[in-house]
């Protein structure tokens, strides 16, 4: 049976689609397809067994590393087993995690959410308390304790995003090393970026029923890209979501909490004003 030698556990938003499908493209590599199993988190998914889970990783080449990427695994309170779980079937598996400046993946998320309709409420609403799990998310150290505990920190490579966007091929190189790929380290500049929530367009049940008119597919090609893309700037929202300065000095309250435990770990001070220049300017590993 075969099953993953590693797992990117998250953060979401922070580049995760990224990461896996920029390991996927490498000879050696075996990223489970879709990208999030959920097998070790959602109640559901783990119900269909560990085959169901194994069934993702059956027709990897015997010596290819393989791995998979749900953020869910580190979305504390919400999913209270995953670690457990873990443990279980995979006791000797690696985890990456990946962190980006915590508000900003707190607007992403949310916006994330409004799209898939798992809230309605306004930003203003969901920053004030009513969607408290945008706020856990992105207290770092808070999911990362439990897996230092179980697992030891020396399972878990932390990424950060304002890294990998200064310097993409040493941020490669030590994932690789990390999880004992030997083959081709280097970013592939060709591969196309996921889940750009930029790009992402409002659920609209008008949309929905053309796309499932019978050749849809065809009809769409006959149709000049520029009129399309008047088209689909209706369905994108009119202003991404964006924090005040109120509000923002209310979250780096909470997150520099959090920040000073995650920067004790790697031996910087780490606060929201400085994130993304500390964790732009080296690779940051744990120093307890």
């Amino acid at each position: 049976m075969r099953l993953p030698d590693f797992i990117i556990i998250g953060a979401m938003k922070s580049a995760t689609s990224s990461l896996h499908d920029q390991l996927a493209a490498r000879d050696g590599i075996t990223m489970s397809s879709p990208k999030e199993l959920y097998f070790m988190s959602d109640d559901p998914v783990y119900a269909k067994g560990i085959d169901w889970y194994a069934s993702h990783f059956a027709d990897a080449p015997p010596d290819d590393l393989c791995g998979e990427s749900t953020t869910h695994y580190t979305k504390l309170p919400t999913y209270p087993d995953t670690i457990d779980r873990i443990a279980k079937h995979l006791p000797n598996a690696k985890f990456i995690y990946v962190m980006r400046h915590p508000i900003d993946r707190l607007e992403s998320a949310f916006l994330h959410m409004w799209f898939e309709k798992e809230t309605t409420l306004s930003f203003d609403e969901a920053v004030a308390g009513g969607v408290p799990e945008l706020i856990d998310y992105s207290r770092y150290a808070y999911q990362l304790a439990p897996w230092f505990e179980r697992f030891g920190n020396d399972r878990v490579h932390p990424v950060f995003v304002d890294r990998l966007q200064a310097d993409q091929n040493d941020v490669m190189d030590r994932v690789c090393s990390f999880i004992g790929h030997d083959g081709n380290r280097a970013w592939i500049d060709d591969l196309a970026d996921n889940n750009v929530s930029t790009e992402r367009l409002q659920q609209s049940a008008t949309r929905d029923r053309l796309k499932s008119v019978p050749f849809y597919d065809k009809a769409r090609s006959l149709v000049p890209e520029a009129a399309i893309e008047r088209v689909r700037a209706r369905w994108r929202p009119d202003e991404r979501p964006r924090a005040t300065d109120k509000q923002r000095a209310e979250l780096s309250a909470i997150f520099d909490e959090d920040l000073k435990t995650l920067g004790g770990w790697l031996g910087v001070e780490l606060t929201c004003a400085n994130f993304s220049d500390v964790t732009s300017a080296r690779h940051l590993g744990w120093t307890t």
